[in-house]
């Protein structure tokens, strides 16, 4: 286990420890990786098979479905492999052997087979969820928990990261993937992927002391409990019932209404569900409250980002089909949209957190929950945009477009989800390890994520609906519900705060309540 004095005398740059920087050129490849691919996936499925550039052609529902299910499973993935992380490997080894099933994954995609292009999946949706909730954690485990200031602002530069490599990867992997050919794109992110992988071999030595699997010696000397977490869902009463629940919803989903996947899906989640209960178990009455307020954040999160990743479906859909995409003599790629958000966090990011340290020095309201309610109200109102720019597209009899909307729209709704994002996502993975106790961290940590992969999900029914309901209902709609469940947040943030018990509100001091936790301020 890491001591405080080890982490003091990590060499720094900058101010800040060596291995933040192996960590932030490992997740910037990464998200190269997963981004650029990101930005074609539902361009190549949608494509027609008889062009220059032939994909798929399939139905955009039909894209848009896989895209959700895909974007799910990549998230949800990070519960098994925060709970191998924390059981078995420790999270730096995880790391490792998440990048190399991605540049595995992605290498397959280059091939111009189907079983190639499904193999690759499975593959980038294992190697996510080894890799991206025990990164994460990493991040956190770098500081001392009396630098809670120098976390947070790490976790902004390790933000940052994220957003160059999803920025330069959108534009070239897009272009080459739009205008050379669609498994090039694939292949190019699979060269991303690997400069991380070695970035983050070569830089072993700046994380040597972080990321180790740490022995619960507590949980050994005094309950000897059998460590098989899938039987401990059965041993214990609560936990037992909340799977039982759990599976029997997705038993009737499956038997009521005929959707077998969905009804596997809720059956699957029933796991998660008992495993994240007896995680609850395991903590003392200060853990619990703070592992129960986590849990509650997750709804947020699901909120969020089932808005959010409308930009790699729909709205990705929405700009190749639906918007006028000439700027002059030449033609924007609409795979370049998926780098605009990115964009935008390098040139707001210490804006926005500029704002939040004013905001808080007049003794206003700046929690994490509060920042990410408010988060998800700004996100939320960049789909009025949305909402304006499907009442400019006009149709023939057949249904065929022949008016289109100007991108001005999509660029000033990729804005406010961007500084939703800035708000909500950043200060959601610092406030996870600040109340996550350190033997549970990664699986708190893939379970955010998991959160995340259901928001996916949400994200992609919601994309297929459209061709039923109509993009101006789905935009609007997702307007309004997010103001409102924003507000609900907001209206209840009291209550919620107590269960953190002060995890924000001190710095480098002691609490006796907290029975010897350490507490963080959230700026």
């Amino acid at each position: 286990m890491n001591t405080d004095t080890a982490l003091e005398n990590q060499k720094k740059l900058f101010g800040h420890p060596v291995g933040l920087y192996i960590l932030f050129l490992t997740e910037m490849w990464e998200r190269f990786s997963y981004y650029g691919m990101r930005a074609i996936l539902v361009l190549y499925l949608v494509a027609e098979t008889a062009s220059d550039n032939p994909g798929l052609g399939w139905a955009n529902d039909n894209a848009i479905a896989l895209y959700g299910w895909y974007t799910m499973f990549v998230y949800v993935a990070s519960i098994p492999g925060g709970i191998i992380a924390d059981k078995l490997l420790g999270q730096r080894k995880s790391v490792f052997v998440g990048g190399l099933l991605l540049v595995a994954g992605h290498s397959v995609l280059a091939i111009e087979e189907m079983w190639a292009f499904y193999t690759g999946l499975i593959l980038i949706v294992m190697g996510v969820g080894m890799l991206k909730p025990n990164i994460s954690t990493m991040v956190g485990g770098l500081y001392p928990k009396n630098q809670q200031n120098q976390r947070d602002m790490g976790f902004y530069i390790f933000y940052m990261g994220i957003n160059l490599g999803a920025a330069v990867s959108a534009i070239l992997v897009g272009y080459v993937g739009e205008n050379i050919g669609w498994h090039y794109g694939f292949g190019l992110a699979g060269i991303g992927m690997a400069l991380g992988q070695l970035t983050y071999w070569l830089g072993q030595k700046h994380l040597k002391h972080v990321g180790n699997l740490v022995v619960d010696e507590r949980a050994d000397a005094e309950k000897g409990e059998d460590k098989n977490l899938l039987m401990s869902v059965f041993s214990h009463t609560n936990s037992l019932i909340g799977f039982t629940i759990t599976a029997l919803v997705g038993a009737f989903v499956w038997a009521f209404y005929g959707a077998w996947d969905y009804g596997l899906l809720i059956i699957g989640i029933a796991f998660a569900v008992g495993v994240a209960i007896v995680v609850y178990n395991d903590g003392n009455k200060i853990e619990k409250d703070r592992i129960l307020v986590t849990y509650l954040s997750f709804l947020i999160i699901i909120i969020f980002w089932g808005a959010f990743e409308q930009a790699g479906g729909l709205m990705n859909v929405y700009a190749k089909q639906k918007t006028d995409l000439a700027l002059g003599s030449f033609s924007v790629p609409a795979s370049w949209f998926q780098s605009v958000n990115a964009l935008f966090i390098l040139i707001f990011a210490t804006i926005v957190g500029s704002i939040w340290i004013w905001w808080k020095n007049r003794n206003k309201e700046s929690s994490a929950l509060f920042k990410m309610a408010i988060g998800v109200i700004i996100m939320g109102w960049g789909f009025l945009f949305m909402s304006f720019a499907s009442k400019e597209v006009g149709y023939d009899a057949a249904g065929e477009v022949v008016a289109k909307s100007g991108m001005q729209w999509l660029v000033l709704a990729y804005l406010f989800h961007t500084l939703g994002e800035l708000c909500a996502s950043p200060v959601a993975l610092s406030f996870i390890t600040k109340l996550a106790p350190e033997r549970w961290m990664a699986f708190m940590m893939g379970a955010y994520f998991a959160a995340t992969g259901l928001g996916n999900k949400v994200a992609g029914l919601l994309g297929e609906s459209a061709s039923e309901l109509g993009e101006f209902t789905i935009f609007t709609g997702i307007a309004i519900f997010c103001t409102i469940f924003g507000i609900l947040v907001i209206l209840i943030i009291k209550p919620l705060k107590r269960l953190t018990h002060g995890a924000e509100d001190m710095e480098g001091t002691k609490n006796d309540e907290t029975e010897g936790f350490e507490l963080a301020d959230n700026n």
